[in-house]
């Protein structure tokens, strides 16, 4: 099977790679926080050399109740991405959530998310791809992975073939999600790099009182089956204490177990 290789800087994106580390927090609570989180996420993924992308998003428009914290705004999250990329020097993936952000946020970041809600949203997917950025596409919960195909087509159509895709679990009646393996399988067939999700894999949507619940006690085995498999990278959420956490924290991993989980990550990934 063709394995396309996107990449980023030094770091090479592809299936047939050492796996990539996508990791960060879910919305931007503070400056200090997210300085924090991306020091220590540094250097764990320095010491274990592993190759390491900062995610995380200055808004999240798809919140359940409207009283849900969303993040510190556009021109004020965006300012506190382009300094930390300057700072730290490491390269940052951020979500958009419609056409009027991205060619400002293109500007700034190294790879443009497309959410999961929104990866039919043609308009959205074609400007994005327009940038001639990194596109990292999560599939949404309700699409097979075969119809990931067109998403791909949509962004090749702009000449743009830095393309990756994201599994995140697949909804399973209501409020809740189930990650099916051989989903990953049929998104390679595409050649593009697929990035297995594990924090949004264990999320219970709207089974929270205003947000989503979650079941982070999971994440190490689905991570583990995932690597075990052969993936581009793994994207995590993470937070010094998920309990406290502003949004998704039943879904988040504790950035004190991270350290350990990559080990373990690693070791499998090198059997292979």
């Amino acid at each position: 099977m063709y394995s396309k290789t996107v990449k980023l800087r030094d770091i090479k994106i592809g299936n047939t790679q050492p796996f990539v580390l996508i990791a960060g927090p879910c919305a931007m609570e503070s400056e200090k926080l997210v300085f924090t989180l991306a020091e220590t996420l540094k250097s764990i993924t320095d010491e274990l050399d592993i190759s390491f992308i900062f995610k995380v998003s200055y808004d999240k428009a798809n919140r359940l109740s409207l009283k849900s914290f969303r993040g510190l705004g556009f021109d004020k999250g965006l300012n506190i991405i382009k300094k930390l990329r300057d700072k730290l020097d490491i390269p940052v993936l951020t979500d958009v959530h419609c056409r009027e952000e991205i060619k400002k946020v293109g500007d700034i970041v190294d790879i443009i998310q497309i959410p999961a809600f929104l990866c039919r949203q043609t308009d959205i997917v074609l400007e994005a791809a327009g940038t001639g950025k990194i596109i990292n596409i999560k599939k949404g919960q309700f699409l097979a992975p075969e119809a990931m195909k067109f998403i791909v087509e949509k962004i090749e159509s702009t000449g743009n073939k830095n393309i990756i895709l994201t599994e995140r679990g697949t909804s399973f009646g209501y409020g809740d999600l189930v990650v099916d393996f051989r989903g990953i399988e049929i998104m390679k067939r595409t050649g593009y790099p697929v990035i297995f999700d594990a924090t949004h894999s264990v999320q219970m949507p709207s089974r929270g009182e205003r947000c989503s619940g979650g079941q982070r006690e999971f994440i190490r085995p689905l991570c583990r089956a995932a690597v075990s498999i052969g993936v581009a990278g793994i994207y995590l959420e993470t937070h010094p204490e998920p309990e406290k956490a502003l949004c998704d924290g039943p879904n988040m991993l504790p950035v004190g177990e991270m350290r350990k989980l990559l080990k373990e990550l690693k070791s499998i990934d090198s059997l292979l």
